[in-house]
């Protein structure tokens, strides 16, 4: 895999968005999804030198509030302010266009930078992706329920961050301590905010506007996203397909690795 150079921070709406890179060629940008100690590295880590070593330019963005970027208290933190200071930090890296790959949240952040900037997102491929459903739908999900209601208690631990981490997959084998660890460290700098405050709008009825090549991955045991949002992609999109998986939850790119991968990257070559 190629070296993976210094994560360099880049000042958007007065926000400073890190990005980590590997790899040269055309763009891939990886957005991760939301909870509790989410970064760009800790949601892909598994998926990173595969698309490097395929000839792409991988970038890691660690979205406002989450990783090493900024996490403002007392905002709300809308779908808009995601997925704009994570395109003008793209554009001051100097991406003009770019494979977007988006998990959960990162997927609804790809969606709408899609809608938003026509030409720049050449390909989609989206894991579970969010903001597809009105909000309830999301907060009564199991998945959901839990870790908004554990990461806003007063003592939070890391013992719930494995919980919560725990539950982003089907099999909870393949949650190392390392991993824990990592998203714990995080979550200990994150306001509340961050998912107390979190406002998304439903973008199920402007999937017709995407005219791009779209890839789903969806876990049939998803406790975040409802994998019946798959046929909203095949319903309304031009060029859309979309892979289900049994016995995988949230992440998909976590627990069957090898296919994401030779999948997602059969896809960008064709």
């Amino acid at each position: 895999m190629g070296e993976m150079k210094e994560t360099t921070y880049r000042v958007a709406g007065g926000h400073d968005i890190a990005i980590t890179e590997v790899g040269s060629g055309p763009a891939v940008v990886f957005i991760h999804g939301s909870g509790p100690g989410a970064s760009g590295l800790s949601n892909f880590k598994q998926n990173v030198a595969a698309f490097a070593d395929a000839g792409y330019r991988v970038l890691l963005p660690d979205m406002i509030g989450y990783g090493a970027s900024s996490k403002p208290e007392g905002i709300d933190y809308t779908l808009a302010l995601f997925t704009d200071t994570l395109f003008d930090a793209l554009a001051q890296a100097g991406v003009s266009e770019a494979v977007l790959v988006g998990n959960s949240l990162g997927g609804g952040v790809a969606v709408q930078m899609a809608l938003d900037h026509p030409g720049f997102a050449t390909k989609l491929v989206l894991m579970a992706p969010g903001c597809i459903e009105e909000l309830p739908v999301y907060f009564a999900m199991p998945g959901i329920a839990k870790m908004v209601g554990d990461f806003t208690s007063p003592d939070f631990t890391v013992e719930d961050q494995k919980k919560l981490v725990s539950n982003l997959v089907y099999d909870p084998s393949v949650i190392t301590d390392d991993l824990v660890a990592e998203r714990y460290a995080v979550a200990r700098t994150q306001p509340k905010d961050v998912l107390a405050r979190m406002r998304t709008p439903n973008l199920a009825p402007r999937l017709g506007e995407l005219p791009m090549p779209i890839l789903g991955f969806w876990g049939l045991s998803d406790e975040f996203c409802p994998a019946s949002g798959a046929q909203r992609f095949l319903d309304a999109c031009p060029d859309a397909r979309f892979m289900t998986f049994n016995k995988v939850g949230h992440w998909v790119q976590v627990e069957r690795t090898d296919e994401f991968n030779l999948y997602a990257l059969a896809f960008l070559r064709g």
